[in-house]
């Protein structure tokens, strides 16, 4: 009898600790919930996030408290014992994890726009706990069985799409595999998603490595004043005083180098581009890419498919890595043709002025804007004073949408910022009711990835109640002393591209988070932005907003014409060098034998031999060691998506300027088919309702300059 109260009284004693220790967590967790900004509903407009309070020290507790949360959420889902229906299997887990969601998106928005060294370890401590996280519920049985139970014909409209999606999903994450199997993937998902951190790290350290330190301006010749500046600005923030620092850009290719005459510079600058990402350094990312790709494969073959891209493009419209491959090799030909084309007339003009030496990448710019001067009398630096950029973003991209969509801007300074440099919107429909704010962050920083994209803070959706807020990254030289914000047709015309997807993300008209705006396969969805460019060149459109910032005088007709003349001009360039890239990419991931790796430099080279792609004037966008796209940005299999989407682009534009242009009848009509159904429909088939016909290859041909037709 003793024994036994004794047993009943360290129960009790066990019982009574647990309780207090729940108690004590619950209090806890209270506490974080109650003072971490992160775990609050935003009170700002839209929930947009209140960075004025939030701190790095806010994200580890944040990812905690949520983590919990959402895996009890889940389990409650797929342990519910009544049967399985829309709403207490489907909706109950696409509404899971608002803590978590919120905590996320502005850290992954911050960690590419403004990180630092607290946000990059966290970064890389949470990427395989958030793959693990993702891996439970996904590979989940009970909760995958939930789903599969859900009869379909019962469903309609967005509640049967979501339900498809998820269902897709989870199939796709390798839910039907034996639990050996998923116990396979879950640790090359963890591994993949810390060698995904590690080579974004590697690469921003690769990048800052990478700058050039010239000590005389002499070296610079050929540069703006506002260039120069801007470079001996940098040059002093890096502790070299008195000298000039030139960073670089993502792409191979640098901006600058169109502008340099000192040949030896130019080498140079394009060599450190080249080269910054295998030097055997801290920046090295060779080693860490070779493993992803090998990973890769191994997923690919638990999934049972041969390799990677087949895996990878089921739920893309493209659909198998043939198609895309078929795609890029039909332009390939033509586009190699006329690159070859060109080369040959800069290096007419190279001998023609006793230049001594044969064209090479690092010349290609440079006497290319001699013989656009040349064949055109177009120089680049008449144009570059028509377009400062705030001048180009209200009186150009704003004004465009409201011709094209009857939407208005309203700039918002009360709104906190997570950096000085950013500027706030408030947009507002064609009715005059407010529908989202927008971020714009333009300038170039240490800190940041390099490109151009659009993000967002807070996702549509009309069950939740949320409207948009949007947010636009740039790369663009942040100007000194002073001076106005010029930048090139090029920089508009990539402003125009992102916020075509910011367009994208305004009129998304959901229910549901998982199927809003921007959610799409990739090789649609730079579909809206690179239609929103044809913006830039719209008559009235160009007048409004390319205004000499000096004498103020819109931008002559005489002007506008020679750039509308010169518009392929280059094209055989621009178009090779991306279908390289997007070679490069789909070659990575459609080896079948981890046997058939070579190291990186020599797989790059046999890959764009193969396809006739391996010209040296004409580099590959992203060279593999900092083709971030595919590494660490989400484009693994997925860069030809550019390719497809321009298809597309030129297919709907051919299609626009048969039928009065981009007036606002065919706008609201693009926004009706495409703009505003998110993937709440099939894609393809709100194309051809669109246009009346399945995607041609022509159109792209003939408005690249490709074809003779």
């Amino acid at each position: 009898m003793k024994i036994f109260l004794k047993i009943n009284l360290a129960s009790a004693l066990l019982v009574f600790a647990a309780s207090l220790t729940t108690n004590v967590l619950h209090a806890q967790n209270n506490s974080v919930k109650m003072t971490n900004p992160l775990l609050q509903k935003s009170t700002l407009q839209y929930q947009a996030p209140p960075f004025n309070l939030i701190k790095d020290k806010d994200f580890k507790p944040a990812f905690e408290y949520g983590l919990g949360v959402h895996e009890k959420e889940v389990m409650a889902i797929a342990n519910n014992p009544a049967n399985p229906t829309f709403k207490n299997t489907v909706l109950a887990l696409e509404i899971s994890g608002v803590d978590l969601k919120r905590a996320t998106g502005v850290f992954y928005n911050l960690t590419g726009s403004n990180t630092n060294p607290v946000l990059q370890a966290l970064q890389a401590e949470y990427a395989p706990i958030f793959s693990a996280h993702s891996d439970e519920t996904y590979l989940n049985s009970k909760l995958y069985k939930r789903f599969k139970a859900i009869d379909l014909t019962t469903l309609k409209g967005e509640d049967k799409k979501l339900t498809t999606y998820y269902l897709q999903e989870f199939e796709l994450a390798g839910a039907n595999l034996s639990e050996g199997d998923k116990d396979k993937m879950k640790k090359i998902n963890e591994e993949l998603a810390s060698l995904g951190t590690l080579f974004g790290n590697k690469l921003l350290t690769a990048r800052k490595n990478g700058a050039i330190i010239f000590a005389n301006a002499a070296d610079l010749d050929g540069l703006s004043a506002n260039d120069l500046a801007a470079a001996k600005a940098k040059a002093t923030e890096a502790g070299h005083a008195g000298q000039y620092l030139i960073g670089l850009q993502n792409t191979t290719q640098q901006p600058l180098l169109q502008s340099l005459t000192n040949r030896v510079t130019r080498e140079k600058i394009f060599k450190s581009s080249w080269t910054r990402a295998q030097k055997n350094d801290d920046g090295d990312t060779r080693e860490v890419l070779e493993k992803m790709a090998k990973l890769r494969l191994q997923k690919a073959n638990l999934m049972g498919k041969k390799n990677f891209a087949e895996w990878k493009l089921q739920d893309q419209m493209a659909q198998t890595p043939e198609r895309a491959m078929n795609l890029l090799a039909k332009i390939a030909g033509p586009a190699v043709a006329k690159a070859k084309v060109e080369a040959k007339e800069i290096q007419d003009l190279i001998d023609g002025q006793n230049g001594g030496f044969k064209l090479e990448p690092w010349d290609w710019n440079f006497y290319s804007e001699q013989v656009r001067k040349a064949k055109y009398d177009l120089d680049q630096s008449q144009v570059k004073p028509y377009f400062e950029l705030t001048t180009v973003l209200e009186k150009g991209v704003f004004f465009a949408a409201e011709k094209m969509y009857g939407i208005t801007f309203k700039q918002r300074k009360d709104l906190p910022v997570y950096h000085p440099d950013v500027v706030a919107y408030e947009v507002f429909d064609n009715d005059g009711k407010s529908m989202a704010i927008y971020y714009l962050d333009f300038y170039t920083r240490d800190n940041k990835n390099g490109g151009a994209w659009m993000s967002n803070f807070v996702d549509q959706s009309h069950y939740l109640n949320q409207k948009p807020v949007i947010v636009n990254v740039y790369n663009f030289a942040k100007p000194v002393n002073d001076n106005p914000s010029l930048i090139s047709f090029d920089d508009v015309t990539t402003m125009f591209h992102e916020f075509g997807h910011t367009l994208h993300g305004l009129f998304a008209n959901q229910n549901y988070i998982s199927l809003s705006g921007t959610a799409v396969p990739r090789d649609f969805v730079e579909f809206p932005s690179q239609i929103n460019e044809h913006a830039a060149l719209d008559p009235e459109v160009l007048k409004n907003y390319a205004i000499h910032y000096k004498t103020k005088e819109v931008i002559p007709q005489e002007l506008i014409d020679k750039i509308k003349k010169a518009e392929t001009f280059n094209k055989g360039y621009d178009v090779t060098e991306l279908l390289a890239a997007s070679t490069l990419d789909m070659n990575w991931h459609s080896v079948e034998n981890e046997a058939n790796f070579k190291p990186t430099l020599v797989f790059e080279d046999e890959a764009l031999k193969k396809y006739g792609l391996l010209v040296n004037e004409v580099p590959t966008r992203y060279h593999t060691p900092y083709f971030a796209h595919i590494w660490s940005g989400g484009y693994s299999a997925g860069y030809y998506a550019y390719t497809w989407s321009k298809t597309l682009d030129y297919n709907v534009y051919d299609w626009m300027k048969a039928n009065g242009g981009l007036t606002r009848k065919n706008s609201e009509r693009f926004r009706k088919y495409i703009l505003s159904v998110g993937n709440s429909v099939d894609l393809n088939e709100a194309f051809k309702q669109f246009i009346g016909h399945d995607m041609e290859i022509e159109p792209y041909l003939r408005n690249a300059g490709l074809s003779d037709k």
